[in-house]
């Protein structure tokens, strides 16, 4: 069972409440829109360009059509199928586009709720 953090917060962005955990995460997935991910992005120092997208849409409708975030190693094939070079060199982009990792940086930027005991990939 998921508990939710001990500290929430609420924050106005782009006009909105929004509520996220003490690691900065949305409690709810359903408040992420493209400019609540500028916003986590600019926290992160990430820069969004379209490949940084490409991740963030395949995350979002990955959770929309399954209910569950996607596990790391679908988006690094998601990833790796965008050129050909599969699996590893996936990983590989995903990693510079997102230096501190999966969930730390991807997951909080495409709005999900902070995963539990989850490998960092």
């Amino acid at each position: 069972m998921r508990v939710l953090p001990d500290k929430l917060t609420t924050e106005q962005i782009d006009g909105r409440s929004i509520v996220r955990d003490e690691a900065g995460y949305l409690v709810d997935p359903n408040d992420w829109d493209e400019n609540i991910a500028h916003h986590i992005a600019m926290e992160e120092g990430i820069t969004l360009s379209e490949e940084h997208w490409a991740v963030l849409r395949f995350m979002r409708d990955f959770l929309e059509q399954k209910g569950v975030a996607a596990d790391a190693r679908f988006v690094f094939r998601h990833l790796g199928d965008i050129d050909g070079g599969g699996a590893s060199a996936g990983r590989t982009r995903f990693f510079r586009l997102f230096p501190y990792g999966y969930v730390k940086q991807a997951c909080k930027i495409a709005g999900m709720r902070q995963p539990r005991a989850w490998s960092t990939g």
